[in-house]
């Protein structure tokens, strides 16, 4: 197995050491390591060039992880291309079930992450205008390199949720995601231990595009954004009462909710309409070559 590890950092120049270091332990010499940079300003890119275990180091300008992955999907030679956060340290059976799964002809396989949080369960498929979609985490998981060309990378529209989009993508093309557990890794948490807030304004129009833009102008898709909606308003009117939220700013997150959303659903169908191919990506890999400020190659 040919396995390229792209790297995506942002300002958490310690937690990338430690991601770094066990990738160097726990992986093969072989192993092509590519760190995705940007824009950080904590001096990331002076320690990363003077590691002799990295191959490449991409510098971008861009807060967006799906222009990093694409930027890392570029530069990748191996032919099975895995994306981990720079935040996140590898278990030691990480790199076996990767090749585990590939051997037994999994197009794309993800694991657990401890020591965060997550809302989703990425076990159970969701069937959604009769297709079954299996959710994975973007920031720990490997793809047969044939997958992500079939897909054109990531689209880059996405601010957040780009790995949601691109599970189904890969639905509506047939390729398959597993699940393994011994494909773990940890969240090296900052020494507060704290969460960011979310952003709802950029979630709905996330999920509001992606629906959009791959199943059109269907009844589901307006049902399960208003839906997600109600329940997430409802939790918030829970989260004033408790006192945890102010209802001035409820109403704000409301709004944001409310544009975002109606944005989403209209980029989401121009999309559509823009690119009409099985991939669905009119932002993807072969859009744009200027992701790079700048390249540090070793190979």
């Amino acid at each position: 197995m040919e396995l390229s590890v792209v790297v995506s950092t942002l300002n958490d120049r310690e937690q990338l050491l430690s991601s770094l270091d066990a990738l160097a332990d726990r992986t093969p010499p072989s192993t092509e390591l590519i760190v995705v940079n940007g824009p950080s300003s904590d001096g990331t890119t002076g320690v990363v060039r003077e590691r002799t275990d990295v191959d490449v180091l991409v510098e971008i300008s861009e807060r967006n992880s799906n222009v990093s992955r694409n930027a890392g999907l570029r530069a990748a030679t191996g032919d099975i291309v895995a994306f981990l956060d720079g935040g996140y340290a590898i278990e030691h059976s990480w790199y076996d079930a990767i090749e585990r799964s590939i051997t037994d002809g999994i197009d794309v396989v993800t694991g657990p992450v401890t020591g965060g949080e997550t809302d989703r369960d990425l076990r159970t498929p969701r069937t959604i205008a009769g297709r079954s979609v299996v959710h994975f985490d973007g920031d720990n998981v490997a793809f047969d390199r044939t997958v992500l060309e079939a897909l054109d990378g990531f689209d880059e529209y996405l601010e957040v949720g780009g790995e949601r989009d691109c599970a189904h993508r890969m639905a509506g093309l047939g390729f398959d995601t597993d699940w393994d557990a011994d494909m773990a890794a940890r969240c090296e948490v900052g020494t507060d231990g704290g969460q960011n807030d979310r952003d709802w304004g950029m979630a709905y129009r996330s999920l509001s595009y992606r629906l959009a833009k791959n199943y059109g102008p269907r009844p589901t898709v307006l049902a399960r954004t208003i839906g997600s909606a109600l329940r997430d308003g409802a939790s918030g009117v829970r989260g004033v009462l408790a006192g945890n939220e102010t209802p001035t700013g409820w109403l704000s997150d409301g709004t944001d909710v409310v544009t975002n959303a109606a944005c989403g659903l209209r980029d989401g169908l121009y999309a559509r309409y823009t690119d009409r191919s099985s991939q669905r990506n009119p932002n993807g890999l072969s859009a744009r070559h200027d992701r790079a400020v700048r390249v540090y190659d070793r190979r």
